[in-house]
């Protein structure tokens, strides 16, 4: 496995974030009903059912033909704002204070024509906002929490909106058709009524190419042998140091942990390679139950230990994106999170585990828009 020398770590950025009291005001979901399960899509193409033992990954989540992931995006915002209601003395928070969102996606519906504001309009945001779509794979959500981040650090804005949301492409056939889900995590960001302070953060960044989509091209590739040590591990683990090292704190000190899941593998393996125990990772680990939902699969994690957490917990979150790179994040949960309306009204797991009607192999090609004469 890939280490990380105390070279590298000379040659990281270790600047303080001036962010004192910023953090997130409240958070949503969304995960589509319908799944397949990976024995289905196994058997279709002649493999053994037990592909998805070795992957850790029981099912997925499959965005309808009438879903995508600018619809994913506004319903993960709107329950986050829903999840406001305690807040201000129960008056919630008015979209119209939202002064950025930021929509992270691989997939998203039109080449040229921004999902952020498509979600600004949805949510009545005001038209006096800065808004953006983007992509560095499967931690853009990240790093639209990043951008939040700052712009509330400086006074510029009251509030920021960043989203991870994709309905994962895979080619029929291809290893990546057995994990690559739907769903969309939405994360609101500011000063003020904060169920979690993000402490710090820290990104790890490289030119490693294992997986990639090129213009006009339908589906990724990706060099399956980059995927593991020289890219997924690599940035995980870089950020995860580098964190570490710039709070001074260990493994230890964090009660729960969520790293990017491609599958239910890697977290886990990557977390006993840090020093992080199992039922650190467990509560956040989401991909068995509906995919790797790519730009969302971080902050969705994140959503679950959320839904959990209580005040004073610390949290550690760690992204990663093909091409490649990390986000890593401290958070400590605050008193605010106990209060009345300040999380959606159902938890993630919960949802996940009562909202689904499963499809075969054909429905999900239909849905999927896999067979190209349906539109």
């Amino acid at each position: 496995m890939a280490k990380i020398m105390k070279s590298d770590a000379s040659v990281r950025s270790a600047s303080p974030v001036i962010n004192a009291g910023v953090g997130i005001v409240s958070y949503g979901y969304f995960v589509p009903r319908l799944r397949i399960k990976v024995s289905d899509i196994a058997a279709t193409w002649g493999k053994d059912a037990s592909v998805g033992e070795s992957l850790g990954v029981k099912e997925k989540a499959v965005g309808a033909w009438d879903e995508d992931s600018c619809t994913f995006a506004v319903e993960a915002s709107r329950m986050a704002l829903k999840a406001t209601a305690g807040a201000n003395g129960g008056s919630g928070i008015n979209p119209q204070e939202i002064g950025a969102i930021y929509v992270g996606s691989e997939s998203k519906p039109y080449a040229v024509k921004p999902s952020a504001a498509i979600v600004a309009e949805a949510i009545q945001a005001t038209p006096s906002l800065t808004a953006a779509d983007l992509e560095f794979a499967c931690k853009a959500g990240t790093a639209g929490m990043q951008m939040a981040m700052g712009l509330v650090s400086s006074g510029m804005i009251n509030y920021g909106l960043a989203i991870g949301s994709d309905t994962a492409q895979a080619q029929p056939g291809d290893a990546l058709e057995y994990t690559a889900g739907s769903g969309a995590a939405a994360f609101i960001i500011g000063k003020k009524n904060v169920i979690a302070t993000i402490d710090d953060t820290y990104s790890f960044t490289t030119d490693t190419p294992d997986f990639w989509r090129r213009q006009h091209a339908e589906f990724p590739q990706h060099a399956g042998r980059f995927t593991g040590e020289p890219a997924y591990f690599k940035h995980v683990q870089g950020a995860t140091q580098g964190i570490l090292e710039k709070t001074g704190t260990t493994t230890k000190d964090y009660d729960y942990v969520v790293f990017h899941q491609p599958n239910g593998k890697f977290p886990l393996r990557v977390a006993k390679s840090l020093g992080f125990g199992d039922e650190a990772v467990k509560q956040g680990l989401i991909t068995p139950f509906i995919g790797n939902t790519y730009s969302a699969a971080s902050m969705i994690g994140l959503v679950s230990v959320l839904d959990v957490a209580k005040p004073g917990d610390k949290i550690l979150l760690c992204s990663y994106g093909s091409g490649s790179g990390s986000d890593a994040f401290v958070l400590t949960v605050q008193d605010e999170i106990t209060k009345p309306n300040r999380r959606p009204s159902v938890k993630l797991l919960d949802y996940i585990a009562k909202n689904k009607k499963y499809v075969d192999y054909a429905g999900y090609a239909k849905h999927r828009k896999k067979i190209k004469h349906i539109e």
